[in-house]
């Protein structure tokens, strides 16, 4: 039986690049994978981005009503055989969709490794990584650094260069002057409590 992974991290750890990694990983062995990413997310429009400048397109944009068994299905025909399949921000799907990866990596033999972000940049749960945290067969953290040099947990937003800690869960790094940084939780505080003093 195939397994259902979580790889998670603030932002900037590297989970875009490390799909591609794993991506070509396959490709170097003669086999097939295939990248899936929510239409929720429009950085790079069809294309999964890393920071390092590298990309590549997208084989599946999963929309919120979207079954993601039938869209698997109508790639197959297509295109025929895969043997993985490689999720960007996962944290965007929907319970359903991640009940559905579950699915496939359980009935369908086929593995299934999401990358996402646990929480939003006010601590609060995306639905999609909550459901991965309770349904994945293999939780791994990957790590990056604060400004200060210790490992980051949290995931900072900036609008025009400022941290704010108020608005709607999403909001796309780079769109309407919106930044992410990455910070562990002293310097996330830190900031939050600048602002709300301010």
């Amino acid at each position: 039986m195939a397994k259902l992974y979580f790889r998670y991290g603030a932002m900037n750890c590297g989970k875009s690049t490390a799909l591609m990694q794993v991506m070509y990983n396959y490709k170097e062995r003669g086999m097939h994978s295939i990248i899936v990413k929510p239409f929720t997310d429009t950085k790079g429009g069809d294309q999964v981005v890393s920071r390092l400048g590298i990309s590549k397109t997208v084989d599946i944009l999963i929309k919120p009503e979207d079954d993601v068994n039938q869209c698997v299905d109508q790639y197959l025909n297509t295109h025929g055989k895969v043997d993985c399949i490689l999720v960007d921000e996962a944290q965007f799907f929907k319970r359903h969709h991640i009940d559905h990866f579950f699915e496939i990596a359980v009935k369908r033999n086929i593995p299934v490794i999401c990358y996402g972000l646990r929480t939003d940049f006010s601590m609060r749960g995306f639905e999609g990584s909550e459901r991965l945290l309770l349904l994945a067969h293999s939780l791994e953290e990957l790590k990056t650094i604060c400004r200060c040099g210790r490992k980051a947990i949290l995931n900072g937003r900036k609008i025009n260069g400022e941290f704010v800690f108020e608005g709607d869960q999403v909001a796309i790094d780079g769109e309407n002057q919106v930044e992410y940084e990455s910070l562990c939780a002293s310097c996330y505080f830190e900031f939050k409590d600048k602002v709300s003093k301010s």
